[in-house]
């Protein structure tokens, strides 16, 4: 209760409109489904059970209000979790640390990307997955900066982000993404979706590896 009242003040601290508030997952989707907010912020572990409740209540959120966004909390990093929660769509996802929640503007930002249709993956999380090698597979076509580039994307960062981050120009960040969705095989479509795409298949390709 502690965690959600103060997550719940950081918000509406930002400027932004809490409309609810759920104690456990079966409170969640009937919340939700009332209000249909822009995005959900889900714990994992919710009663009655405190194992994955929180996590099955996001999915099924997210196939019956596929235009709200769901953004996890988990305390530990479980890279199953965020592939169980985007399936075959990563708009509007978010997979993050509790311990995030202490960088306000960084968490009030990745709310806000996923509300926005984004996603926002930690990077613990995303560390993680990159750390496992594999010798085929579309990504073994990206060079080492363009690996850095996606996982870059993965978190959810803007090109502007990227390039603060990497240390690199913003030219060489559109460089870098335009090479990342052609060797992805990623059709024409707008900037957005290709990105949140490259995510997806960032994503599987991580689960083969596990």
């Amino acid at each position: 209760m502690l965690l959600r009242e103060g997550i719940a003040r950081l918000l509406e601290d930002a400027g932004l409109d809490v409309v609810a508030q759920a104690g456990d997952a079966e409170h969640l989707l009937r919340r939700a489904l009332a209000h249909r907010p822009d995005v959900a912020i889900v714990d994992v572990q919710m009663p009655p059970k405190r194992e994955n409740d929180g996590l099955l209540a996001a999915i099924e959120l997210r196939r019956r209000l596929p235009d709200t966004g769901v953004v996890i909390l988990s305390q530990h990093c479980e890279p199953s979790f965020a592939l169980g929660l985007i399936g075959d769509r990563p708009e509007g996802v978010g997979y993050l640390l509790k311990a995030r929640v202490g960088n306000v503007p960084a968490f009030v930002d990745a709310v806000g990307r996923v509300a926005g249709g984004g996603s926002a993956l930690d990077p613990e999380v995303v560390a993680r997955m990159l750390g496992r090698s594999r010798t085929s597979g579309p990504l073994s076509e990206l060079t080492p900066r363009e690996r850095d580039v996606l996982s870059a994307m993965a978190e959810g960062k803007s090109n502007l982000g990227i390039a603060r981050a990497l240390f690199i120009s913003d030219a060489a960040v559109e460089k870098h993404v335009t090479a990342i969705l052609r060797k992805l095989d990623i059709a024409p479509a707008d900037t957005e979706h290709r990105r949140v795409h490259a995510v997806l298949v960032f994503m599987r390709e991580a689960a083969q590896r596990g």
